[in-house]
């Protein structure tokens, strides 16, 4: 058992100076003080730094994306070590425009992989068309039978998507809702939104003419554009969770669409940053003029919750909800995304100027002191 002394906890909310205890990746206690005991194996002195939640990367490309420049244009998997730089303690994989060099069996192996390394990952099934794209045979059995599947994938108001009807949609809707009660699952039918004029239209049709449950919807890329990201404002108002990019697709700043919604009057619980990391971008010259790919960054989940702290003086406990409890709300996952006795002992460490120093994962250091420990199978 791992004890940790003089942390300065955000559970997000803050919770002052505690010592935690740490075993079998939960957190089993957190005491004013907890004195020392041969129970412990080790013991780690905080000295007051900033304990928050592991961050939750919710839409994340682990077994790479792009093609649309070619074979030579689609990016690598992801390795263990990249994802503890920036404290990603949890991953969820997806699928992109591309279904056919890249497959759901792929993507779970990859979940599986980065699970025997040490860290926590999970999945949505399907991808960016309305053509099955299962391990089983419907969206509703992997819902059921695939523990690590938290929903399914899908794209809209994009010239790659199948151009989906407000009934195929339902009907995905559905199996997804359905599945998820079975397998004790919340379940999100999780949405890429592109740049075509029709914007949300259909999800304002499906919560509004058809009353589906609008937890269940989870658009992304709200932030594309200032017209979407005032759609999504409204869909926000509505009770929906709004996901907004921060390693592409974006208008402006992620952490100044944060500011700009809750002045508009969206509570924050009702936003959350994922990084679309890994996705292949084209590489611009000056002049726009296309010179080379390069990997979407999948650091700036973190940095624009710093962002919201220092630029735009929100309490750390709220800013980093966007990375910590409310994707851990939207996705179902009930041990993560907040420090509280049995959830999971994923920990992000940082020092008084909010850089990251340690970061822990079900219980075990994957970066001490600044350096990444954690290590992929083929380092």
């Amino acid at each position: 058992m791992l004890r940790i002394k003089n942390a300065n906890l955000y559970a997000p909310e803050p919770l002052g100076m505690k010592d935690l205890v740490v075993g079998e990746g939960k957190i089993l206690a957190i005491e004013d003080r907890i004195d020392d005991s041969p129970l412990f194996t080790e013991t780690w002195d905080a000295e007051g730094k900033t304990v928050t939640p592991g961050f939750i990367d919710q839409h994340i490309h682990i077994i790479g994306a792009g093609g649309k420049r070619g074979f030579a244009s689609m990016s690598p998997e992801m390795t263990i070590d990249e994802l503890m730089e920036c404290g990603t303690t949890t991953a969820v994989g997806l699928l992109g425009t591309d279904g056919s060099t890249r497959s759901v069996k792929s993507l779970y192996a990859k979940v599986r992989a980065l699970e025997a390394e040490g860290m926590s990952a999970y999945m949505y099934t399907g991808y960016y068309g309305l053509d099955p794209n299962y391990i089983m045979d419907n969206v509703q059995e992997e819902m059921i039978f695939i523990d690590k599947v938290l929903g399914c994938k899908i794209a809209i108001t994009d010239v790659r998507s199948s151009y989906p009807t407000d009934l195929e949609l339902l009907r995905i809707l559905r199996q997804v809702r359905v599945g998820g009660m079975i397998a004790q699952k919340k379940g999100i039918l999780h949405l890429h939104l592109g740049g075509l004029k029709t914007k949300m239209d259909t999800l304002f049709r499906i919560v509004r003419d058809h009353e589906f449950p609008i937890q269940h919807i989870s658009p992304t890329h709200v932030g594309r554009t200032k017209e979407l990201f005032d759609q999504a404002i409204e869909f926000a108002k509505l009770g929906g969770m709004i996901d907004i990019t921060t390693g592409a697709s974006k208008y402006t700043d992620p952490y100044k669409s944060v500011l700009y919604a809750m002045e508009q009057g969206v509570k924050i619980d009702l936003m959350t940053f994922s990084s679309d990391g890994n996705a292949g971008l084209d590489r611009l010259d000056e002049n726009g003029n296309y010179i080379g790919v390069r990997r979407a960054p999948h650091q700036h989940n973190y940095r624009q919750a710093v962002a919201l702290v220092k630029e735009g003086q929100l309490p750390i406990g709220e800013a980093f909800k966007v990375i910590t409890s409310n994707p851990a709300d939207n996705l179902g996952l009930k041990n993560k995304g907040r420090i509280a006795i049995g959830a999971d002992a994923d920990f992000c460490i940082m020092d008084d100027q909010l850089e990251l120093t340690e970061v822990i994962a079900m219980g075990k250091f994957m970066m001490k002191e600044g350096v990444v420990t954690a290590k992929s199978s083929f380092a």
